[in-house]
């Protein structure tokens, strides 16, 4: 095996040794399949490639203090993936099928998942394709699910330090009544123009508004955003939105330790009010955001003026990362082993 420098890895593609994939035919899904080929092979006319049927999750598997491995909610990215499989027609996967390929693909290359104590993981990412064969606008009779992982660090280069996130009005997330709400490529597809014109300004990522009316906050690039005031957690709540399984758990540990919850449209306004403001993904976990700038009228927004997390961001995200990597009770049920 080739060194790895545990501390050091960045968010990317990293090569592992197995791969598992089912494939749907004739109504009904086949039979798991272990393959070490990094490549798939799907006809020129397959919907996934046309017609967009592709849906995907992301999960990650955690090393304990105690060397066992462990998986964070999966029951949650099952739950989702087959929402989005019914959000663009395509076959869902049965959550006892997503639960032993998504436990398999991490036991075939447990190697590769970081030892304790680096803030690493290994990630998962399922993906669901249609791939059967289709012209006309149709949904596709065939699809393949698989999962792949490697290992990853911090999403954002900063890791759990202040990014610095730009509000964009010229551009689109998703529709209100479009796919916001579900994990489908299109979604990230429409954001790229806008988040890679971010990052050559200067910025970590993009803060999205609601299409509709441009007055509340959306998303934050490819994650979930948060507020902090008076003893309260703040989220958006939109139709447009994905919503995170990190943030659903950080609401639920907000309450925890006795803060209120409110999960409410978001006008942009209200970030002048704001005692901390955060990003939250399975990627990232949490993202503490140091700097708004509005990209119109330069209008600017600061937080974490010691240039570190806020106190609350910085209780809750330690609280999340010691229940998956088993420093603390798992009061919630949250977590499963990887036998």
């Amino acid at each position: 095996m080739q060194n790895i420098d545990w501390g050091k890895l960045p968010f990317g593609y990293f090569k592992t040794d197995y791969n598992v994939r089912c494939y749907y035919r004739d109504g009904k899904w086949g039979e798991i399949e272990v393959s070490s080929s990094e490549q798939i092979n799907i006809h020129m006319a397959a919907t996934c490639l046309h017609y967009g049927q592709e849906a995907f999750e992301g999960m990650k598997a955690y090393r304990g203090k105690d060397d066992k491995v462990r998986l964070f909610r999966w029951e949650q990215n099952a739950k989702r993936m087959r929402k989005s499989a019914d959000g663009i027609l395509m076959a869902p996967v049965p959550e006892e099928l997503f639960h032993q390929m998504v436990s398999k693909a991490v036991k075939l290359n447990e190697r590769f998942v970081p030892p304790y104590g680096y803030g690493a993981a290994l990630y998962i990412r399922p993906l669901l394709i249609g791939t059967g064969v289709q012209v006309g606008v149709n949904p596709a009779k065939e699809y393949l699910f698989m999962v792949f992982v490697g290992p990853v660090g911090p999403y954002f280069k900063e890791g759990f330090n202040p990014v610095k996130m730009q509000i964009v009005r010229d551009f689109d997330r998703a529709a209100p009544l479009g796919t916001g709400h579900i994990k489908v490529g299109g979604n990230y597809a429409g954001s790229l123009q806008a988040s890679e014109r971010a990052k050559k300004e200067g910025y970590a990522s993009v803060i999205f508004l609601e299409a509709k009316d441009k007055k509340y906050i959306d998303e934050a690039g490819p994650a979930n955003f948060f507020g902090i005031k008076d003893n309260t957690y703040i989220t958006p709540k939109s139709s447009s939105i994905l919503p995170s399984i990190t943030n659903m758990s950080l609401m639920q540990l907000a309450e925890d330790l006795g803060m209120k919850v409110e999960r409410r449209q978001v006008p942009v306004e209200e970030l002048e009010t704001f005692e901390e403001v955060g990003a939250c993904g399975t990627a990232a976990i949490i993202s503490p955001i140091g700097t708004i700038v509005e990209r119109e009228s330069g209008k600017t927004y600061q937080y974490c003026k010691e240039g570190k997390a806020g106190p609350m961001s910085t209780k809750l995200f330690k609280k999340l990362q010691a229940i998956q990597y088993g420093e603390e009770p798992d009061t919630h049920g949250w977590v499963s082993f990887v036998e």
